[in-house]
């Protein structure tokens, strides 16, 4: 019996031995497990710092600070082009610039697929994201029907649309709009147009306006950039501050608007202030002067009473900033092009549209404005690219289709 005894402690002293050890093993594994590969709580909001996901505005600042001067001011030029296709020379000149953008006018759209082909050669020259636009509003504003061969949806005048008062409608314009522009690959539209159309005879917005009544514009407005800005183009809500009660053409020379700001607030900024309360990420200031708020005849797209302290600070709008397209009569005839780059950035402009000189623009910024001002700006458009600029390019099958057809047949034209 004590033999036995003696083999049965031996052989549970054994087994026990085994267990601890293995117990040991499992306990030094699952210490490694955790050093390794960090549990992570799925009820904490908390990231272990190995794979905490960089923000937008963390990966903004790095390559701001990898930036030279020019490269930033670059990004706060949107160019143009008088070409068919992206060759050598387009592409170095890219690489030079390094522009934020391109605006596609008439001279870059021939067919479809070449239309296509140029975008995307314009976007593989760019490291980062390319701002893609193009003025396409409907009516007598769309750039997208001079196509060769496939044809865009035909908008009728923003005028009958509003004629209408239907805000389901207005949106699903804007939809009809951004699908017929993806299929191209552009990104940004220079609409809709916010300004009332108290004038009657004023011939450059006319038709283009969706009616007199502020409030009817301001809901059209918003409903048709929302349309736009859901189906992946942003909008442009313009002319700040109303370009609807001039009879002169900024396209040829200075527009001047006798108007108080109460009278403004009444009327003109109407349709930008309900913009702005929903979430309008691009406006566009006119080449239209103010005398009763600025005490001269300065543009408002170079004042900054305008567009900073009417446009920021009373209006509370924190978006990106763009002027009307800097070679218009309304500046070239009154202004030399150092005074329009330097007036336009001190006023509180992120983005020159269609500077005369790209180069020499980058060098009178980088001459007279602050490193500080230049950061400013630029930290807002490579947020805004970031975040919103995204390839979703639709197949040829959405442009101009059935369903468009029978979203336009709507709208009664007169």
């Amino acid at each position: 019996m004590k033999i036995k005894t003696v083999v049965s402690i031996v052989i549970i002293s054994i087994i026990l031995l085994c267990a601890l050890f293995i117990l040991f093993r499992e306990h030094e594994s699952l210490e490694n497990n955790v050093i390794d590969n960090p549990v992570i709580d799925e009820t904490s909001n908390q990231k272990p710092p190995e794979i905490v996901e960089q923000t937008i505005e963390e990966k903004v600042d790095k390559i701001i600070n990898e930036m030279t001067i020019e490269e930033k001011i670059g990004q706060m030029l949107i160019i143009y082009d008088t070409h068919e296709t992206v060759d050598e020379e387009l592409k170095q000149f890219i690489k030079d610039i390094k522009p934020s953008g391109f605006i596609i006018n008439q001279n870059n759209i021939t067919t479809f697929d070449k239309t296509k082909k140029y975008i995307e050669d314009l976007k593989q020259n760019s490291e980062i994201p390319l701002i893609i636009s193009i003025d396409q509003e409907g009516g007598k504003v769309q750039r997208l029907q001079n196509l060769e061969d496939e044809k865009a949806t035909y908008i009728p005048s923003m005028l009958d649309l509003g004629k209408t008062n239907d805000i389901e409608l207005a949106y699903e314009v804007g939809r009809v709009l951004a699908e017929d522009m993806r299929t191209l690959g552009i990104n940004v539209v220079y609409a809709p147009v916010c300004d009332v159309f108290s004038n009657p005879y004023n011939e450059v917005i006319g038709n283009r306006s969706f009616g007199s009544n502020p409030n009817l514009v301001a809901n059209m407005c918003v409903s048709l950039g929302k349309g736009l800005e859901d189906n992946g183009i942003i909008a442009t809500y313009k002319h700040f501050p109303g370009h609807g009660d001039t009879t002169t053409d900024s396209h040829t020379s200075l527009p001047i608007i006798n108007k108080s700001y109460e009278e403004l607030l009444n009327n003109e900024l109407i349709p930008f202030k309900k913009a702005i309360e929903n979430d309008a990420k691009i406006i566009m200031v006119g080449h239209i002067a103010f005398p009763d708020l600025t005490n001269d005849n300065i543009p408002a797209s170079l004042s900054k009473k305008i567009i900073t302290n009417l446009l920021k600070n009373d209006l509370g709008y924190d978006g990106l900033v763009i002027t009307d397209a800097l070679n218009m009569g309304a500046l070239i005839n009154n202004y030399s092009d150092e005074d329009i780059y330097v007036k336009a950035v001190e006023a509180g402009v992120d983005i020159l549209l269609m500077p005369s000189d790209a180069k020499k623009a980058i060098e009178v910024i980088k001459d007279n404005i602050s490193v500080e001002r230049i950061d400013e700006s630029v930290k807002k458009i490579l947020i805004f690219k970031y975040t919103y600029l995204k390839d979703n390019i639709l197949d040829e099958s959405y442009l101009n289709n059935k369903e468009h057809q029978e979203i336009i047949s709507k709208i009664p034209i007169e």
